[in-house]
């Protein structure tokens, strides 16, 4: 027996109907410059997905980037706020951008700290990192 199914239901991703046969041109181009035009940097390197309107929107917005399309390419990007995101689980978002700012300052500041990008702690081992460059700057202030 068929089942009738209403018209009125939401349309899930990778159905056929309700599915645009290809992305819009003109939207990607406007995000792209747009993305350029509110940081000012020309990225060297651009992470997206398979469409076939990005490669064209990229080659003339942005022809000395280069357009990864690798299947796992985004994944550094995305653990990279994994830790963020677990600092501000608990206190349920931040409530004003002022406190955005300060927070998200920290963490990328201690994020690059264990990483090696400032000139301190550079010779401690990467586990002790973080103590040893704290003890630095607490000398230094």
């Amino acid at each position: 027996m068929a089942v009738p199914v209403p018209r009125h239901r939401p349309v899930r991703a990778g159905h056929r109907r309700g599915c645009l046969p290809r992305r819009d041109a003109k939207a990607a181009h406007q995000f792209f410059e747009r993305a350029v035009s509110t940081t000012r940097i020309r990225p060297a390197e651009v992470i997206t997905d398979r469409a076939p309107t990005y490669s064209v929107v990229l080659d003339g917005l942005l022809p000395a980037a280069w357009h990864r399309t690798d299947r796992y390419a985004n994944n550094a990007v995305e653990a990279d706020h994994g830790r963020l995101k677990a600092r501000l689980r608990p206190m349920r978002g931040l409530k004003q951008d002022h406190s955005a700012r300060v927070v998200i300052a920290g963490h990328a500041f201690v994020q690059n700290l264990r990483r090696g990008h400032y000139e301190l702690a550079v010779e401690a081992p990467v586990n002790r990192r973080l103590a040893v460059a704290f003890d630095e700057l607490a000398v230094a202030i």
